[in-house]
């Protein structure tokens, strides 16, 4: 990519070596090379202008040290709609082509927000740009294109937070530390929801599209993935399909999975690494994602979320994990019990119920500490997104960096090929360091996609 503007990054890595300071000042108040100082309000950009998006953009507005200078979605309708909504009186700059926002933009940061079959090219290209990135999840479409971000991230220097905001909830992590560090003792079992997988698109007749669209623009939007005619249910239901997304609905792998498979690798200390086993229980079957012999405690800490859960209907099947120190995580709960996007950890002297903002034990003893920072006060993404801005200025790792998040999000992808696969009861060997499995050449080829001429990863 050629760039024909430089950047404030640009300027502060040129000039920072040679403007004179006194010795005694900190780098993080001035602004270091290459970043802003702590005094400095971070400038961004916001990318998929969808209806997580509008809800981040009003959590920023909150945060005193963003400033908010560009959107951007390559469907004019949702720019316009947005400017007229969320940015009305904001004076944001609204662009249909990142790329070209990236050029005229003086950003320190975006927020990708797009498809998830769209996210990876998106998010790649903007660290090439020299751009810091806040990725939602999950934060890519496979496991190998989620490397690539990683490896990408790490060549570009580029600060990362993904979208799993819980490790940025001051309870979340009191409660995930209290069983990393052995207040119930060694976890011999984590207990997590059967998450839904998603469906497979079948070749409806085609749809006329919609106000503001074209051929042009539905080939940009369908990026990785071969161009189908054009369908409401593709455009705006896109997180139900295999091709765009892997569950990203309510009680999906994808969509609930990633926050409550990352609460598991947070409270077990395994941020950077993965299990070593994973088999599928019983055969893969359509059906409810609530058990209807079960009525749960009004006190069960996943209440809040039963309700998300009980219309929904999808492929599921019962999958395990194993750990290399021999923890196993069972990913067996329903949807109408427990902690709808936490999980349960049972270890030699207690259990811990970590779900958002909420915590249970037994005994109860160890929720009661005073040290209990209790439940957020704050909207719970702003924590996420105030850390992401501190760490933009200091150039250090956020609480979701980017290599966490690639773990999580495997775990999710482990249950859609273990589903896929259908060898129940066979436990497939999986080494997280080359993460690769050692036992199925067939799994192995689930681990990747062919992407579409034109749309490959940038290099």
């Amino acid at each position: 990519m050629t760039r024909s503007k430089w950047t404030r990054r640009d300027v502060l890595r040129t000039v920072g070596g040679a403007v004179a300071a006194p010795y005694f000042v900190p780098s993080h108040v001035l602004g270091a090379p290459g970043r802003p100082g702590a005094n400095d309000r971070v400038i961004i950009g916001l990318i998929g202008l969808g209806g997580r998006c509008r809800g981040v953009a009003q959590t920023c507005l909150g945060v005193p040290q963003v400033r908010i200078a560009a959107i951007c979605d390559i469907f004019k309708p949702a720019c316009d709609a947005f400017q007229a909504g969320d940015g009305k009186d904001q004076n944001w700059n609204a662009y249909t082509d990142f790329n070209e926002m990236y050029d005229r933009e003086n950003l320190d940061g975006v927020m990708v927000m797009t498809t998830t079959h769209a996210r990876a090219w998106v998010t790649i290209l903007a660290m090439q740009a020299g751009i810091d990135t806040y990725i939602e999840k999950p934060m890519s479409l496979t496991i190998a294109e989620g490397r690539a971000m990683v490896d990408a991230a790490r060549k570009y220097e580029s600060v990362t937070q993904i979208g799993t905001q819980q490790r940025s909830m001051p309870i979340n992590n009191w409660a995930s530390d209290l069983v990393k560090n052995g207040a119930i003792g060694n976890v011999h079992t984590v207990l997590a929801p059967n998450f839904i997988g998603p469906e497979r698109w079948n070749q409806d007749p085609a749809q006329p599209m919609p106000k503001g669209g074209d051929d042009k623009w539905w080939d940009i939007w369908s990026n990785q993935v071969e161009v189908r005619p054009y369908h409401t249910q593709i455009h705006k239901g896109w997180k139900r399909w295999w091709d765009y997304d892997s569950g990203g609905l309510s009680f999906g792998v994808t969509g609930w999975g990633t926050h409550s498979y990352d609460q598991v690798q947070r409270a077990l200390g395994t941020d950077e690494t993965g299990p070593v086993e994973v088999w599928l229980e019983e055969p893969v079957s359509v059906e409810s994602a609530v058990n209807s012999d079960i009525t749960p405690a009004a006190d069960d800490t996943g209440v809040r979320y039963h309700r998300g859960a009980s219309n929904k209907v999808g492929r599921r099947a019962k999958v395990s994990m194993k750990y290399a120190n021999g923890t196993e995580l069972r990913l067996h709960l329903d949807g109408n019990w427990g902690p709808g996007l936490g999980a349960i950890f049972v270890g030699e002297n207690g259990k811990m119920e970590i779900n958002r903002n909420k915590l249970a034990s037994n005994p109860k003893e160890l929720i009661e500490s005073p040290d209990n920072p209790g439940p957020n006060l704050k909207p719970e993404t702003q924590y996420h997104i105030e850390n992401w801005i501190d760490c933009i200025k200091t150039r250090t790792r956020c609480t979701a960096d980017i290599e966490y998040g690639q773990r999580s999000t495997t775990l999710c992808y482990l249950v859609n090929i273990a589903r896929e696969i259908g060898r129940v009861g066979e436990r497939l060997q999986w080494d997280p360091k080359m993460e690769r499995f050692t036992n199925c050449d067939e799994a192995n080829k689930l681990l990747s996609r062919q992407r579409r001429k034109g749309y490959e990863l940038p290099s």
